[in-house]
């Protein structure tokens, strides 16, 4: 049965008349050419309260938007690789408090910035060795080429280590960051990163297979995410849609689907934003964590391991507003906490966004979003195409819509 088709207010006990309003003010993007098209999907818990599609998914092309429609989730991919991980974690495979360079050497002496300029730095020594649980929770002193804030992700640039846009290897990233030094010590700052990419390159190490084949295996095979993966097959090329940023003109083409990197074949599989999916797919995914690591009978991750990711791990439990470095990410700062691969909410009112206390969410660079409410069974997932995220506001604008349909 189709998203459509199975979706049910009554159910999922939503306002229909809410569901009306939020379906109009995403239109209204639609019709005044801000968004090429769109996806919304409102479910408690098994229960599809509310789907609807909207617009085009190519516009060159007039091609409408439709329910099978296969997205670049950029960032959205975090959550995934993170999870990958941390279902090692559950072999006992590694501990969180582990220092990465046991599993890349080369990392055994980093150091941090002082001064200079790539290649020629002044550093100092790390207070700590980085770990893993650095890693996951953006602790860990990297960052990424597009924040430019200052010399070391000047380095990034200049070297090509550069997320999911990077054309190299693991090996090869892991090699050039060990030249690069961290921004601050692990554990003494949050800043939004590649780190996630590294988290798909130690997936890699441990469990001795190619990063996607890993994915495939462990988490899109079991909870059936036939549409989700680094490249499009040949055969699903026509369901891809296209990427724009708004232009001068109207919205300009970023990424023609028959002709994107993702159509051919991807040299490195960027953990921390490489990946495609599809709105059911995503859904999949989501049911899972919800489910306390379970969908249907299918189990990809512990229950006390769910609660252990969707923690806060930020120094004394700070929010984001005290302990990040930079101001980019895809998430709001006060309020917001940061686990194992998602951010966290720690305070509504401090936020001033519609929320509870423990839902957790993150969102992708052609701002697609989701989040997931334990408290209400609710998971909310948005699609659409356009680039960058924070072009508008339609995150808060969701939540605040969302929220009150709730009954």
């Amino acid at each position: 049965m189709s998203l459509l088709e199975s979706a049910d207010p009554a159910a999922a006990d939503l306002d229909r008349s809410q569901l009306a309003h939020i379906d109009r003010h995403i239109g209204e993007y639609i019709e005044s050419g801000r968004f090429p098209g769109a996806h919304i999907l409102i479910a408690r818990g098994s229960d599809i309260g509310h789907f609807a599609s909207f617009g085009k998914r190519d516009i060159e092309r007039d091609l409408p938007m439709t329910e099978d429609t296969i997205f670049r989730i950029y960032s959205m991919s975090k959550p995934i690789t993170s999870v990958a991980l941390m279902q090692l974690y559950e072999q006992g495979l590694f501990q969180l408090d582990d220092p990465v360079h046991k599993y890349i050497p080369a990392w055994k002496d980093l150091r941090v910035f002082v001064n200079g300029n790539h290649p020629v730095w002044e550093t100092r020594p790390c207070a700590r060795p980085m770990t893993i649980r650095d890693l996951l929770s953006h602790q860990s002193g990297l960052t990424y080429g597009f924040n430019n804030r200052g010399n070391v992700d000047a380095a990034y640039r200049l070297l090509g280590i550069e997320g999911s846009n990077s054309d190299t290897t693991f090996e090869i990233m892991a090699e050039t960051l060990a030249s690069i030094p961290l921004e601050f010590s692990p554990g003494d700052r949050w800043n939004y990163s590649v780190s996630t990419d590294v988290c798909g390159y130690l997936v890699q190490i441990i469990s001795g297979l190619p990063f996607d084949e890993y994915l495939s295996r462990n988490i899109f095979q079991p909870l059936g995410m036939t549409d989700s993966g680094f490249t499009v097959p040949p055969e699903k090329l026509s369901r891809f849609a296209a990427n724009y940023r708004p232009g001068t003109n109207g919205l300009e083409l970023v990424d023609d689907p028959t002709t994107s990197k993702y159509a051919g074949d991807v040299t490195f599989l960027s953990g921390g934003g490489g990946l495609v999916s599809t709105t059911a797919d995503y859904l999949r995914f989501c049911q899972a964590i919800l489910g306390d690591g379970a969908r249907e009978g299918v189990r990809i991750l512990g229950r006390k391991t769910v609660e252990l990711m969707t923690s806060n791990h930020l120094y004394e439990g700070r929010d984001l507003a005290a302990h990040a470095l930079g101001r980019w990410s895809e998430s709001a700062f006060a309020g917001v906490g940061f686990g194992l691969g998602f951010s966290v909410t720690l305070d509504p009112a401090t936020s001033q966004v519609s929320g509870t206390p423990g839902e957790f969410a993150w969102g992708g660079a052609a701002s697609t979003a989701f989040w997931i409410d334990p408290a209400e069974d609710l998971i909310v997932i948005f699609m659409t195409q356009l680039m960058p995220s924070s072009t508008y506001n339609i995150r808060r604008e969701l939540r605040a819509m969302v929220y009150a349909a709730l009954g």
